[in-house]
């Protein structure tokens, strides 16, 4: 039985890289947003509009928990999913925890490329976006670095800087669950 949860601050690569790895490893990827948006038939922004913050990690929350209880897979989560509740201990018990951490300039990077898909940036300038990416980054990497692994990742802007960073990070999480990191 194998589970591996990717953590991680938007535009860290979860999705991205999820679906190669999973490929490679030959797991199921659930993204966890993705998930969410299927058995509730609204999007993640809307379901924040409906139902605010505080419901909207109660539903993370109880998704996160079914979700973790499937094999085999690779789980995406959300950037705010191991900031609330007990959620970062839960994942570390449920599976490898692996943070795919970014540099603040990466991240802005690949925000701007994907930032008409994530209301909470769509509108700021590289000035504010920067600014949210380090306060943000500041409050979420105490839980982020948690997970039993944390592994750099670079920019990921083609084809083959993505693929050769899937090949390491399967080196990496083979060799930290032969080694026992899993926990």
């Amino acid at each position: 039985m194998k589970r591996i949860i990717l953590i991680g601050y938007m535009g860290a690569g979860k999705t991205t890289l999820g679906k190669v790895l999973a490929r490679e490893l030959n797991l199921e990827l659930i993204d966890l947003d993705w998930y969410i948006e299927n058995r509730f038939h609204q999007s993640v922004t809307q379901l924040f509009a409906t139902r605010g913050e505080e419901g909207f990690r109660q539903i993370e929350r109880n998704m996160l928990h079914e979700v973790a209880e499937f094999e085999n897979v690779i789980i995406s989560s959300g950037g705010g999913t191991p900031c609330f509740f007990d959620n970062m201990e839960y994942m570390n018990q449920q599976g490898l925890t692996v943070y795919l951490k970014a540099t603040p300039e990466t991240l802005r990077t690949h925000l701007r490329m994907g930032k008409q898909k994530r209301p909470l940036v769509a509108q700021k300038n590289d000035e504010e976006l920067d600014v949210f990416i380090h306060e943000s980054l500041n409050k979420r990497e105490p839980f982020y670095n948690q997970a039993r692994l944390i592994f750099d990742t670079g920019l990921l802007d083609n084809g083959t800087r993505i693929q050769e960073t899937v090949q390491l990070l399967v080196e990496t999480i083979r060799h930290s669950l032969n080694t026992g990191v899993q926990g």
